[in-house]
């Protein structure tokens, strides 16, 4: 946990490497990739949506001014470094020389600063850096200057955030899209081109390899940070619903990496020798139950916490990843399991035995009386759709007067974002799951904000959760970080913004061709085939 190293520890002690160029003279098959993706491409605005299949898609065709290595340490991607001046009140971020977008421009301080105010209206972090900035500008072509209230410790950390939302860089033309409106066009200046003319939307999304990126000369690759080597001139995501269908082109080579096999199918992949299966990320994610915090029944914190003495976090992982116990968690908090602030504050609620009539019980006395409620979820995405059918069944046997709308995880995302009751098509509750980077520390971490309507879909307003981790972002060290970690796991189980479901270990297949995958999620660059 060295989140709190500032400007120096990005640009200091980096490693000089050599660049390899792509295998051009390699027969076409070997510079093709094939992957399915974990759901399909609905959105492909990665600061308006948190869906990590928009993510994934992000970085391949963006990229950041500051890359995060996997000891969470930020180091310099699109940018050379940046420099302190008056006391951290004032920081220059100055671009590396000759990055270019996808359509021939270059890259320009303007852009970053379009691109970086859109981004602090949606992220929880930039939201929190938003708060500090007095001013955020151009300096000529290369210079990006953010003049602070008071110094930011995270502000290198922010700029390379690693997920929902990364603070993509675009052109200044798209970058000035209203943040809570989707953009239009696609253009960033990462590894690859996403290429309109073939995206078909629940079929194939296509990518080029950009001729003219320019990978970092420093550091080594490491989750996002370090060179991206493009090996490839060309990756597909192939759309493929049925767990069977794509699970038999994997052993074929018909399909490079199926990135979300479900339990079953890892059993088959194992048995292949042509085929790897690991986990994609050596850190768990952790599952959500997520409440909406506007309308009956969960506006009342005594209904949401009536429900936890039947929430069993072993069904629900064990409905993504079968019976392994070296594949799932449980008496999971607030952050990631195995990370520095994960601690056991105030889950007495959810260990022990499990008792649907004691939850039937306090919804009584919380006052239900078959109010209808709706649960919203996917079926075609592994984690998220699993644990929807747990908690369907979970309010079922609860007695609640539930609706059970199931959908593809497109119409899902999109729909979450109503404010509307549920008499006018809106949700109740619904499940998902985040990376591990997201629940590491509360500044990246979206359903742990009480911010009301500014927050993450669900909406709450929780004053005291917001007090806390304003505190954390000024804690001086991190015993103080940790003490503040505990009080705000507290509250949050109290005020119960989200139930923490349980965590599990991602897995994913590809063929045992494909060498020197970066860990962390679907990342493309430095993958190559032996």
């Amino acid at each position: 946990m060295r989140r709190r190293t500032f400007v120096g520890a990005g640009a200091a002690g980096v490693i000089q490497v050599a660049l390899p160029r792509p295998a051009l003279t390699q027969p076409a098959s070997s510079r093709l990739i094939k992957a399915v993706p974990q759901a399909n491409l609905t959105s492909l605005d990665p600061i308006w949506t948190t869906a990590n299949v928009t993510r994934n898609h992000g970085y391949l065709v963006y990229d950041t001014l500051f890359g995060t290595d996997a000891n969470f340490q930020p180091q310099p991607q699109m940018a050379e470094g940046a420099t302190s001046e008056d006391g951290g009140r004032r920081v220059v971020v100055t671009l590396r020389s000759g990055l270019k977008f996808h359509d021939g421009e270059a890259v320009r301080a303007t852009d970053c600063v379009a691109s970086l105010q859109r981004w602090m209206k949606r992220s929880p972090i930039g939201q929190k850096l938003e708060t500090f900035v007095d001013a955020l500008e151009a300096d000529g072509d290369r210079r990006i200057v953010f003049r602070l209230k008071q110094p930011f410790p995270l502000l290198t950390a922010a700029l390379g955030q690693i997920s929902n939302s990364p603070p993509f860089i675009m052109p200044e033309r798209i970058a000035r899209t209203d943040p809570f409106q989707q953009i239009r066009e696609v253009i960033g200046s990462g590894p690859w081109r996403f290429i309109p003319r073939e995206f078909n939307s629940g079929s194939l999304v296509a990518y080029e390899r950009f001729a003219e990126y320019s990978p970092t000369p420093v550091g080594r690759p490491s989750l996002t940070a370090g060179p991206k080597i493009a090996n490839f001139d060309r990756i597909e995501w192939h759309i493929i619903v049925d767990p069977s269908t794509a699970a038999a082109a994997l052993q074929t080579g018909e399909i490079d990496w199926y990135e979300q096999p479900p339990p079953e199918i890892q059993m088959l992949l194992r048995r292949n020798r042509a085929v790897a299966v690991e986990p994609i990320d050596p850190l768990p994610l952790t599952g959500v139950m997520r409440f909406n915090h506007l309308h009956p029944p969960f506006n009342d914190k005594r209904m949401r916490q009536a429900i936890l003495p039947g929430v069993s976090q072993t069904d629900f992982m064990q409905a993504i990843n079968g019976p392994d116990p070296s594949l799932i968690m449980t008496n999971v908090g607030i952050f990631t399991p195995g990370t520095p602030l994960a601690n056991d504050t105030a889950l007495g609620a959810l260990i022990g035995p499990r008792s649907v009539d004691r939850a039937r019980q306090l919804m009584r006395e919380a006052g239900y009386t078959n109010q209808p409620m709706r649960v919203i979820g996917p079926t075609d995405i592994l984690a998220p759709a699993a644990m929807t059918q747990v908690g369907a069944d979970l309010v079922r046997r609860l007695g609640f007067n539930a609706d059970i709308v199931l959908t593809d995880w497109g119409t899902t995302v999109q729909r979450r974002t109503s404010r509307e009751p549920v008499e006018r098509g809106g949700w109740s509750m619904l499940f998902t799951s985040f990376s591990s980077f997201d629940f590491v520390d509360p500044s990246a971490h979206f359903p742990l904000r009480g911010n009301g309507l500014q927050a993450w879909p669900g909406w709450p307003t929780i004053p005291r959760l917001e007090e806390l981790r304003d505190a954390w972002f000024l804690a001086p060290n991190l015993a103080a970080q940790r003490d503040l970690a505990r009080e705000i796991q507290e509250v949050a189980m109290d005020e119960l913004p989200y139930v923490p479901v349980g965590s599990y270990l991602s897995i994913t297949a590809l063929r045992r061709n494909l060498v020197d995958r970066v860990a962390g999620m679907q990342l493309f660059w430095n993958l190559r085939r032996s």
